[in-house]
């Protein structure tokens, strides 16, 4: 069932990229821009997460990263529509005031419950594959440089989730019992590109991701909650 959802999700994020894809390719053509491709790398992602039940709190941020090739179509000098994709491993630490019940299952998809006592903390890694889509501003070339934002909505899915327990020494078992397939962040993104000569520039810049759907899903005597997760990223890339 997981499976099948999680093919549905991504046929949507797939179909929702090539209608952005397509339009903006007309876009562009009418304005008789040539498209701009950007490969980047994006390092030092930091993650943490958001509770809107006080009882569940985020206790330290984690280290990741987030791969990506995006593509640009403008419309104008200034301005240009993004999307592309991205292989994001990220995660957070999450601490319960009361004991709480940890979901996984094995190969043979048998559920087991692992209780886990008030102040102990669970260690989700989880890994997304993202397809943004936003609207790219830019100033015009001042020397080498161009500064530029973006803003847009990020479809994800859910490929690979595991959880450590430290109190039960409990490493990197299976999480996707208690995750969701599908979420939608918003980013915005700020930086500037040095330019080498033609469209190749070096781009630099800081992202903020934040998943504004509910991540995990409650069983059984979980408590009921929203986590959020956050993710700010410095990223490095090259305009070609």
């Amino acid at each position: 069932m997981n499976s099948l959802k999680s093919s549905k999700c991504l046929i949507l994020a797939f179909m929702m990229a090539l209608f952005a894809l397509t339009f903006t390719e007309k876009a562009g053509a009418q304005a008789g821009e040539t498209p701009r491709f950007v490969l980047g790398i994006h390092a030092d992602l930091v993650s943490w997460f958001g509770s809107d039940n006080s009882g569940i709190s985020n206790k330290g941020a984690r280290p990741g990263f987030n791969f990506g090739l995006s593509v640009y179509r403008y419309f104008g000098p200034n301005y240009a529509f993004s999307t592309g994709i991205s292989i994001i491993s990220s995660g957070g630490r999450l601490v319960s005031s009361d004991t709480t019940v940890f979901y996984s299952s094995d190969a043979g998809k048998v559920l087991k419950m692992t209780k886990v006592n008030p102040g102990q903390s669970i260690v989700y890694k989880i890994q997304y594959v993202s397809i943004p889509i936003g609207l790219k501003l830019q100033t015009n070339q001042i020397g080498y440089l161009t500064f530029f934002t973006d803003l847009g909505l990020d479809p994800k899915v859910v490929i690979g989730g595991k959880a450590d327990i430290p109190s039960k020494s409990i490493d990197n078992e299976s999480a996707m019992e208690e995750l969701r397939v599908f979420n939608m962040s918003y980013h915005f993104t700020a930086g500037a590109e040095y330019g080498l000569g033609g469209n190749t520039a070096l781009v630099l810049g800081l992202r903020f991701d934040n998943n504004f759907l509910d991540i995990t899903r409650e069983k059984g005597e979980q408590p009921v909650d929203k986590i959020t997760h956050k993710m700010i990223s410095f990223m490095l890339g090259v305009n070609f």
